[in-house]
């Protein structure tokens, strides 16, 4: 009996520390993306002429089970990031969606505007 009461003593502290450390990044992504939507509201809106140095993608794979004998599914979101260089040769990557992403090739040159690390347009000159 004695042993049934100290493992499961320390089943709860393990789970309970997992717990708490999976809310503490759940609080910290939060925070984080909170602070970058902010930083970027407030930002200036700034168009320069810039280049498409380089394109890439980054691929997420999520597995949901739904219990004991029920077939699950995945999911996969892509996301999507365009790198351009401004005219002092500063580098910027920002996060785009599909459709803009798609739009643009290694080499364009335009007037990219964006604000923060938010993309805003790119249009092609």
């Amino acid at each position: 009996m004695m042993g049934f009461g100290l493992g499961f003593g320390l089943f709860q502290i393990m789970f309970t520390l997992v717990f708490l450390a999976v809310m503490c990044m759940f609080v910290f992504v939060a925070v984080k993306g909170i602070a970058e939507w902010n930083k970027n509201n407030n930002s200036p809106r700034l168009t320069v002429d810039a280049t498409v140095v380089s394109k890439r993608t980054n691929i997420s794979h999520s597995h949901h089970h739904h219990g004991t004998g029920h077939v699950g599914h995945s999911s996969t979101s892509t996301t999507y990031y365009v790198t351009f260089q401004v005219a002092s040769g500063d580098r910027l990557e920002l996060r785009l969606a599909g459709h803009q992403f798609g739009l643009m090739v290694e080499g364009d040159r335009g007037r990219l505007t964006f604000q923060g690390t938010r993309f805003l347009d790119f249009q092609r000159t």
